[in-house]
């Protein structure tokens, strides 16, 4: 029986645990926090399961490989919520969206009473939308926790502490998954900050993911439980992920603001920062150097590559030969 370690209890970590649970191995989970929180990126995502919309600036690889992720995570746990994705525009930015149609699938164009139709609440302005209706999201914190509550049904041990993967990869088969604090293995490996909000509008009644086309910052709204929303979300050349900017927060209101006034009235509930991890050409890598295997990179599709990709580390530790699509060799 193979017995593996995994380094950080993000979402990717927890994706690549799972995936080796499922093919017998015997696991631990060691990370600095105890388990995902507010020191992790997972913890500020925003969940959406939408790799068509992602296409408008994603390559390739990200679509296909994300196709697979609502089915996974619909199995997995019960965070996630079908309703598809509506892209928008203003009237005044509606090249945007048709630039947004030209350089996506799967979608299809409404007219302002389709509109009306599925999103009543979208004011007069927006004449014309893209409806993915196979996209979804998921609620991240729910999907993290339901993650690790089966890993630990199923054998898996979970350890708060700091772990040397080179020290520990000397022992047995050990999987990096630490992010932004794996820099130093990585030369390029660089940080992207997002700022995102949750606000409670109990008055605000949409339905599914909505996309606002923004000249500076595309923004979305993701519907969650009681009420709330995640409007986000930011993405800074930065690695300093403890602070939001002032004109960051104030964007993202008039953005909600503006797909409804009712914004106006609600509570903000959190402003969240985080730094995600990518590398130049914004695709996840990983690597191998004998029983030590890196995951990195995801960018803004943690929740929508993570699954895929721990499919692919299994795949490394369960088939010597193997060598999976984002398998990355420095030596090259």
């Amino acid at each position: 029986m193979k017995e593996v370690t995994v380094i950080g209890a993000g979402v990717v970590g927890l994706c690549v645990a799972r995936q080796l649970v499922d093919r017998g191995a015997t696991v631990r989970v060691i990370d600095s926090g105890g388990e995902a929180g507010e020191q992790s990126c997972s913890w500020w995502a925003g969940g959406m399961l939408a790799p068509f919309c992602e296409g408008e600036s994603a390559e390739e690889p990200v679509v296909r490989h994300g196709e697979e992720a609502l089915g996974w995570w619909q199995e997995k746990t019960n965070a996630v919520e079908t309703g598809g994705s509506l892209v928008v525009s203003a009237q005044r930015d509606r090249a945007d969206l048709k630039q947004f149609a030209r350089r996506t699938k799967n979608h299809r164009s409404l007219s302002r009473a389709e509109i009306e139709a599925l999103e009543p609440e979208l004011p007069d302005g927006i004449q014309q939308a893209l409806y993915f209706e196979t996209e979804a999201n998921l609620a991240p914190r729910e999907a993290l926790s339901a993650l690790k509550t089966g890993l630990e049904r199923d054998g898996v041990s979970f350890e708060t502490g700091w772990a040397d993967p080179d020290v520990l990869a000397s022992d047995g088969m050990t999987i990096d998954c630490r992010g932004l604090a794996a820099a130093d293995a990585f030369p390029d490996l660089r940080g992207v900050k997002g700022e995102m909000l949750i606000v409670h509008a109990p008055d605000v009644t949409f339905k599914r993911t909505i996309r606002l086309l923004h000249p500076r910052i595309p923004i979305y709204v993701v519907p969650r439980e009681d009420g709330e929303y995640m409007i986000g979300a930011t993405m800074i050349e930065s690695k300093d992920s403890n602070r939001a900017s002032v004109r960051s927060v104030l964007e993202l209101l008039s953005a909600a603001y503006a797909l409804n006034p009712a914004f106006g009235e609600a509570e903000i509930v959190e402003i969240g920062v985080a730094s995600r991890p990518a590398f130049p050409d914004n695709l996840p890598r990983i690597t191998r150097n004998g029983n030590l295997i890196r995951v990195n990179g995801l960018y803004r599709h943690g929740f929508l590559l993570s699954p895929a990709l721990g499919g692919m580390v299994a795949d490394l530790v369960f088939n010597k030969n193997t060598r999976p699509e984002f398998l990355y060799d420095y030596s090259d």
